[in-house]
């Protein structure tokens, strides 16, 4: 069976999404234990897992915005679960409650794309800055 460039692609942007998806959660746990930190998990993931995610892309040719992009909107995910697993059993659920709650989780899961894609881009431009100012110096 013929493979295709695309294909392959596609499935490494996800690889690395997914990378940095889970790398980001230990990072926001030790972030949460900082002295008036008010991080949460979907909050780190969102931040931190998109500049891991481009710095993988990056040393793996992968195109860095692609990876932030979707592993902004994994994070997106991490904070609806979130929320819906801790804070969703205590709230009285009536049909306001219920429009409120799925307009928020959608502008959530349409903007937190916006900063994986910006944080994504900025992890592949330090990664090539650092990887790039240690081979220029060995030179």
């Amino acid at each position: 069976m013929p493979s295709t460039t695309q294909g392959r692609r596609t499935s490494q942007v996800w690889r690395v999404a997914v990378l940095g998806t889970i790398a980001a959660l230990p990072a926001s746990v030790v972030i949460n234990w900082l002295p008036n930190s008010e991080a949460t998990a979907g909050g780190g993931v969102m931040i931190v897992g998109p500049i891991i995610a481009g710095a993988i892309a990056a040393q793996r040719s992968v195109e860095p915005s692609a990876a932030g992009l979707r592993t902004g909107f994994l994070g997106g995910v991490v904070a609806v679960s979130g929320f819906v697993l801790t804070e969703a059993t205590a709230v009285a659920w009536s049909l306001n409650t219920i429009v409120f709650f799925l307009i928020a989780a959608g502008m959530l899961l349409c903007l937190s794309p916006v900063f994986g894609l910006i944080f994504g881009r900025i992890g592949g431009w330090a990664a090539h800055t650092v990887a790039g100012f240690g081979v220029n110096q060995a030179s």
